[in-house]
């Protein structure tokens, strides 16, 4: 079997998954931030585990592209650098900008890290060696799809840093605790952090214009739809003042 045969095999059986972790994060909630729960193994400080988890799809990207079979051009060049606007910063600046103590299940840290390893090689071999020879030039830099894919990524980007930047905010390390956000795309819903990181992959794919690209915005969802929902439903539990008017993800529609 040649390895781009097992990275198609892999693709599809992950590709697959994606649904039953879907359905099965609808009945479970995964045990960090405010649904944490004993039972899934020994904690991790949130600083040291965000940059374990997230590391790899850093670090890993890098490596493709050096190892790239192709010659590389601007374009591939700038797909590394958009790939890197998000996880450098998610990787090496989130982490330490987090104000709260909280911890994470040592199994959900190794769970994050090895999805990000395998979505890396599925996005960095397909960018830098499986696409064909006559995708990615440097012409591909005025295609629509690419302007459009790009403008929906840094739309993605913008909400999801700055809801991140709203909560970070609510947390008071001498009151810890959560609370109810406003400001920005809160006005609408509950998580527009995961809205927004949604919005970024699906930017991706449609940069990309891959089943690579998909198979990302779709694992994105699979993953941080149901929590949206989990999110939604615990905030209107704790806080009875919550705003009605609020959805979950979709503003104006879930």
């Amino acid at each position: 079997m040649t390895e781009y045969q097992l990275y198609r095999m892999m693709l599809y059986v992950f590709l697959a998954a994606a649904a039953v972790t879907f359905v099965s994060l609808l009945k479970i909630t995964a045990p960090y931030g405010r649904h944490a729960k004993k039972g899934w193994g020994p904690l991790v400080p949130n600083k040291p585990a965000w940059l374990i988890m997230e590391a790899p799809a850093s670090l890993l990207f890098l490596f493709y592209m050096l190892i790239a079979d192709k010659d590389l051009n601007v374009t591939l060049i700038l797909f590394q650098i958009i790939w890197q606007i998000h996880y450098f910063h998610r990787s090496f600046i989130f982490p330490f900008t987090l104000k709260s103590d909280e911890k994470v299940p040592l199994s959900i840290m190794l769970m994050s890290m090895v999805f990000n390893a395998v979505n890396t090689y599925i996005q960095g071999r397909w960018i830098y060696s499986f696409s064909p020879s006559f995708a990615y030039t440097p012409a591909w830099l005025t295609n629509p799809r690419f302007l459009i894919g790009v403008a929906v990524f840094a739309a993605g980007f913008i909400i999801n840093k700055h809801a991140d930047y709203i909560l970070k905010n609510l947390w008071d390390p001498e009151h810890p605790g959560y609370r109810i956000p406003y400001g920005g795309m809160y006005r609408f819903i509950s998580c527009p952090n995961y809205f927004g990181e949604i919005l970024t992959w699906i930017g991706w794919a449609v940069m990309t214009w891959s089943l690579a690209g998909v198979f990302f915005a779709v694992w994105t969802a699979a993953n941080l739809g149901p929590r949206a929902l989990a999110n939604h439903r615990w905030y209107r539990r704790t806080f009875p003042e919550y705003p009605e008017e609020r959805k979950a993800l979709v503003p104006f529609v879930i």
